[in-house]
């Protein structure tokens, strides 16, 4: 039973949106000296590695691999892990780290369709304005460069980075119909199929790769640790303690950290168009979450 959100919930819900919201500079910078198919492989690897480390301090219990299981964890890793993590590495190439922290907002207003259509989680009239407002922001943030597909890499790498939400809200909708299993235990599982679907990708494209010298990384380092394990931990404690709902709050300030970060540490140019979609597509998801708003802040 969760309670009124305490000093240490709001804490941890900051400390997560900075994270998250940071973790797109970090792509960028680890691009720096690495391949897009190597910086997924190297998330997904070390993140493996720190998850089951925290899998046996928190003694995580293992689930009973049923046939149902194992086809759902399957699907969910590659949606979850190595599709959206290969397709924002790829298309950080060719947009500024800002883009593609702006398209992660969009995931929960892509998971309101998806539930309507493949669960029994219905759309009311205030998820179809939120929706329609969200996509009208989305619209915005690819701008006419989308119209420019094929003269150019910077289009592609602005529909990889929608791409990749869309990737993590099918595997938001399955995860919600999956078994249950402990979330920790889960995390590790799906990260593990994760690396293991990108690595023989990686090392046919990109062979093995060399050490990179400078903060590239230590940029890779960053993370397979922070968004992974650090936040998963801190993750599964806010929900715990103040609930799920409360969680949403990160949704809001994922896509103001990374253009915070890229403009202040990249020194990224962020056009008028990425206020106008941020906009929308925080509109957009506030109108879609009003109930559950207005029953965190009442």
């Amino acid at each position: 039973m969760t309670q009124s959100p305490t000093g240490a919930n709001w804490a941890s819900i900051i400390a997560l949106g900075l994270i998250w919201g940071g973790t797109f500079m970090v792509v960028a910078i680890a691009l720096e000296g690495y391949g897009p198919l190597t910086v997924a492989t190297a998330r997904t690897t070390l993140g493996s590695l720190a998850l089951l480390g925290v899998m046996g301090a928190m003694k995580s219990p293992l689930p009973v691999f049923t046939p149902r299981l194992i086809k759902y964890l399957l699907v969910i890793g590659v949606l979850n892990t190595a599709l959206p993590f290969a397709m924002l590495s790829w298309g950080q190439q060719f947009v500024p780290s800002a883009f593609a922290g702006i398209s992660m907002a969009a995931i929960p207003l892509f998971v309101l369709p998806l539930a309507h259509l493949f669960s029994d989680e219905k759309l009311k009239a205030r998820n179809v304005v939120g929706v329609t407002l969200g996509f009208v922001g989305a619209v915005v943030l690819i701008g006419p460069s989308v119209l420019k597909i094929g003269t150019g890499m910077e289009p592609l790498g602005q529909l990889a980075c929608i791409g990749a939400a869309l990737s993590y809200a099918v595997s938001s909708v399955m995860t919600r119909q999956c078994p249950p299993m402990d979330s920790i235990t889960m995390a590790a599982i799906l990260m593990i199929i994760g690396c293991a679907s990108l690595l023989p990708i990686m090392l046919l494209i990109e062979g093995v790769p060399a050490i990179a010298p400078g903060r590239s990384s230590w940029a890779i380092v960053f993370l397979g640790i922070f968004p992974t394990a650090l936040a998963a931990l801190i993750r599964v404690f806010t929900i715990r303690s103040a609930g799920a709902v409360f969680m949403t709050l990160v949704n809001y300030q994922v896509p103001v950290w990374s253009m915070i970060f890229g403009a202040w540490i990249l020194s990224e140019t962020l056009p008028l168009r990425f206020f106008v979609a941020l906009g929308l597509i925080l509109a957009g998801l506030a109108i879609s979450q009003s109930a559950s708003l207005k029953r965190l802040l009442s």
